[in-house]
């Protein structure tokens, strides 16, 4: 990240590709590098990894392919933490489970519309630095937090789920994986749970950017401001367990286990197919949904 900025690396082997993504992500306010090809990317990424915030990357290219490239990038010890947005003319489902297989969470194809682009790209710089931040949070976190064996927590809001999110992955091992599918689950069950906005909804509300202003907005209504989350946490000899709650009807949350090519493009919707994937051994939800139990193995 370069003067508070996220910085882009675009990369295709089509120069007049890069420059139509420079135009239309003109004015906001990103820093555009460019690479021709999957190897000219790597020498860049490889020569200043802690540079980046996001790689919107071509997937067939002379050289070095997109699908070579992202298997090196997220091989990395620091790269591998950055969103990669695959961007391809091969759409069918198989090679968008590929990509997702291979560590692209965030895919695009030829030819995009602008506003898809700005959507997924500032989605994926959202996630990229809220990731970073309970990363953060996990480090400077308390160890005594360790010492606990049982406890129960409760909260409302966004910035709450992030706070607990952090103070409960500070006692599992690996705190730094655990902390992204924490916080993930946490922030679904204030949102979707408690305050009832659906995934169209939400989809909505991110491409028009005020998803947090119609959050707030829900936790001051009537209806809503009484429901809270609670997270039960018990360690065992050989795992950390935790139960997430919240006051919410429910949802069908099989179809969101796992990677789906079907909502490959959307803005959202990785969440809780990334916390089973990265961060738990353990992920079931409960009867209706309004319930998850996760555990980590000590």
């Amino acid at each position: 990240m370069t003067d508070n900025k996220a910085t882009i690396l675009i990369v295709d082997d089509e120069p007049f590709n890069i420059e139509i993504i420079m135009e239309y992500l003109d004015g906001e306010g990103y820093e555009l590098r460019a690479a021709e090809d999957g190897l000219d990317a790597w020498n860049q990424l490889e020569a200043q990894p802690e540079d980046f915030d996001l790689i919107l990357l071509d997937r067939m290219m002379p050289n070095m392919d997109g699908m070579e490239t992202l298997e090196k990038i997220k091989s990395h010890p620091v790269l591998r933490e950055l969103p990669v947005i695959l961007q391809t003319a091969l759409a069918s489902k198989q090679d968008i489970a590929d990509g997702m297989k291979a560590g692209a969470y965030y895919y695009l194809t030829k030819p995009f519309e602008e506003e898809m682009l700005r959507s997924v790209i500032a989605t994926a710089i959202e996630d990229h630095f809220r990731y970073q931040s309970v990363q953060d949070g996990v480090d400077k976190s308390s160890h005594m937090d360790q010492l606990m064996s049982e406890g129960k927590f409760t909260f409302k809001s966004l910035d709450e789920a992030r706070d607990v999110a952090t103070m409960l992955s500070s006692i599992c091992p690996e705190p730094q994986r655990v902390v992204i599918g924490m916080s993930e689950l946490l922030i679904n069950a204030v949102e979707h749970g408690n305050l009832g906005i659906t995934y169209e909804e939400k989809g909505e509300l991110k491409e028009k950017g005020t998803w947090q202003e119609e959050v707030q907005k829900r936790l001051e209504m009537p209806e809503y401001a009484s429901k809270s989350v609670s997270v039960e946490m018990e360690k065992t000899d050989s795992h950390i367990y935790f139960q997430i709650t919240d006051d919410g009807e429910g949802f069908d949350y099989n179809s969101y286990l796992e990677m789906d090519p079907d909502r490959a493009f959307d803005n959202h919707g990785r969440g809780i197919a990334m916390s089973r994937m990265l961060s738990f051994d353990i992920l079931e939800y409960i009867d209706k949904g309004n319930q998850v139990k996760v555990g980590v193995k000590l």
